[in-house]
């Protein structure tokens, strides 16, 4: 996955966000190294104090840990990325709720058209 930013956002959360679906999706092994801040920051395209910081927010929540001397892990913690997993589609989904609400759908339209949407994929 690229990085991608919009101009309604601060960076720094945009990154964790990033990070986060990095992690959760599996793009990022879970127990693996992360590159240093540095070689991030250059992929990312922002400054390096940018992404110590989404890093340091990432690092409270538990997400990555650090070893002294080793740099950044992902977390091993396979029930916490559940946890973070299950959040960020209920936020998706909230989202998508008021979006469809907003253009004036009932639920039950809603839910007619996600099931079009899902019929009609091919994965």
């Amino acid at each position: 996955m690229a990085w991608t930013f919009k101009d309604d956002r601060p960076i720094y959360s945009q990154l964790v966000e990033q990070i986060k679906i990095k992690i959760i999706s599996s793009e990022w092994e879970l127990g693996g190294r992360l590159s240093s801040v540095r070689e991030l920051a250059e992929q990312a395209g922002v400054n390096p104090n940018t992404m110590q910081r989404a890093l340091a927010e990432l690092e409270r929540d538990g997400l990555v840990h650090s070893k002294r001397t080793s740099g950044r892990f992902v977390t091993e913690d396979e029930d916490m990325i559940k946890g973070v997993r299950e959040a960020v589609a209920a936020e998706n989904i909230a989202a998508f709720m008021e979006s469809m609400k907003r253009l004036g759908f009932t639920e039950s339209e809603i839910m007619d058209e996600f099931k079009k949407a899902v019929s009609q994929q091919t994965v």
